[in-house]
């Protein structure tokens, strides 16, 4: 293959349509738009979502229920899953991310008590459940709510 033997595909480039060009150019007269109304008119672009008038559909269909704008989410991690760490880690979100067990950077993570731990591990996550902290204490560890 050559420089000077490249061609486009055919139907990759088609001519621009030629507007008001005479009758028997088929797009003579009135150029395509056909007579009066909107379409006909210069300065037709519309708006996204515009339905002729008719109330558009985002605005029929009801919004449902309360959408919190400060919800926080959390990215659920199991204690069982923690096992597979050394004793005496210490155990955090950046940890978690960099070994694939929480997926999301945006959110919180959550230890979740489903699971047997047997190592003693030093956990600094956003939240934890009830069960999920008796398990890490049971088995000598401790955990810390951080923020961040």
């Amino acid at each position: 293959m050559n420089l000077h033997s490249l061609t486009n595909t055919s139907g990759a480039r088609k001519p621009r349509k030629r507007l008001g060009r005479g009758m028997g150019s088929g797009t003579g007269k009135t150029c395509g738009k056909g007579h009066k109304g909107q379409m006909a008119r210069k300065g037709n672009k519309k708006k996204p979502g515009f339905e002729g008038g008719q109330m558009r559909l985002v605005r029929r269909v009801p919004k449902r229920g309360f959408n919190n704008p400060t919800r926080k989410e959390y990215t659920p991690v199991n204690v069982g899953v923690l096992d597979c760490f050394d004793e005496g880690t210490e155990i955090t979100r950046a940890l978690l991310l960099k070994n694939g067990l929480a997926k999301s950077v945006k959110t919180g993570v959550k230890i979740l008590g489903q699971g047997e731990l047997t190592k003693k591990l030093s956990v600094k996550v956003q939240a934890y459940s009830e069960t999920a902290k008796t398990k890490i204490e049971a088995a000598g560890g401790t955990c810390e709510v951080t923020t961040a």
